[in-house]
């Protein structure tokens, strides 16, 4: 059964920067499309950012485009998530997903991931 661990969260103040990393169990990894979601207190979840299993393509959601950067290092079944010049709009428990079938194009569709970190906590402070 795959597993996803998110680490690197964190309280920072508005206008800093995090760097959260998701380690994939397995060795299928380089297979799948990956995804950063987050989820504020009374929110639904929502896209932040999508990665191809090549790493050649990416998508952002509009309100993360220029300040966040998702990237993948396969060789080391990990997945990272840059955020920049942070604002206490983007406190959310972040997760990553794995999204469902091998070799897929990127989505932003929660529904096509079929495999979820248990999260991490990012607060940023005005």
């Amino acid at each position: 059964q795959v597993q996803l661990v998110e680490s690197g969260g964190g309280l920072v103040q508005a206008g800093g920067s995090l760097r959260l990393s998701c380690a994939l169990s397995g060795r299928a990894f380089s297979m799948y499309t990956m995804g950063w979601f987050r989820q504020a207190p009374g929110k639904e979840r929502e896209f932040v950012a999508t990665i191809t299993w090549s790493g050649g393509g990416t998508y952002y959601a509009d309100s993360v485009k220029g300040r966040f950067t998702i990237s993948r290092d396969n060789a080391k079944n990990t997945l990272y998530l840059q955020m920049n010049s942070l604002k206490p709009e983007d406190t959310a428990v972040y997760y990553c997903a794995r999204r469902r079938g091998a070799y897929q194009g990127t989505t932003w569709d929660p529904n096509e991931y079929d495999a979820w970190g248990q999260g991490t906590q990012v607060t940023v402070s005005s």
